[in-house]
C-alpha cells in the first residue's frame, strides 16, 4: 500500500468541533462555514477543516489498517481470514490483505513499502 512515509512530525489539525443537533438538521450547516462573510476568514478556516479531515482520515486507516492484523493473526484462535475481514469492512479481498500487512508493518513499528 503506497502510503507517505511516517517519519515527518505530524501536524496538529484543527480541532472538529461537533455541530450542535439543531445545525446537522439543517443541510446548508457546514461547522457554521455559511456564516463566514469576510472570504480570508472563510478559505482559512476551510482549509483548516480540510487538513483537520485530512489527518483524521489517514488515522482512521491506520486504526482500520491495525485492526485488520490483529484481526488476522494466526495467533487467534478466532483469527478472520481476509475474505471475512474484507466482508466487515465492505473492502475487496486484495485490498483487506494490503491493509493486514499495513497493519503488521505499523505492528512491528516499520515504514510501509512503497
Amino acid at each position: 500500500m503506497a502510503e507517505p512515509e511516517r517519519t515527518e512530525r505530524r501536524q496538529r489539525p484543527a480541532p472538529l468541533l461537533f455541530e450542535p443537533s439543531e445545525a446537522v438538521a439543517d443541510p446548508e450547516h457546514f461547522f457554521d462555514l455559511e456564516s463566514i462573510e469576510d472570504p480570508r476568514e472563510l478559505l482559512a478556516r476551510a482549509t483548516e477543516l480540510t487538513l483537520a479531515f485530512r489527518a483524521a482520515q489517514s488515522r482512521a486507516e491506520e486504526f482500520q489498517a491495525l485492526a485488520a492484523a490483529q484481526l488476522a493473526d494466526p495467533r487467534r484462535f478466532d483469527r478472520l481470514s481476509p475474505s471475512a475481514i474484507a466482508e466487515a469492512a465492505e473492502w475487496t479481498e486484495d485490498y483487506a490483505r494490503r491493509m493486514i500487512e499495513f497493519g503488521e508493518d505499523l505492528q512491528r513499528g516499520t515504514p510501509p513499502e512503497a
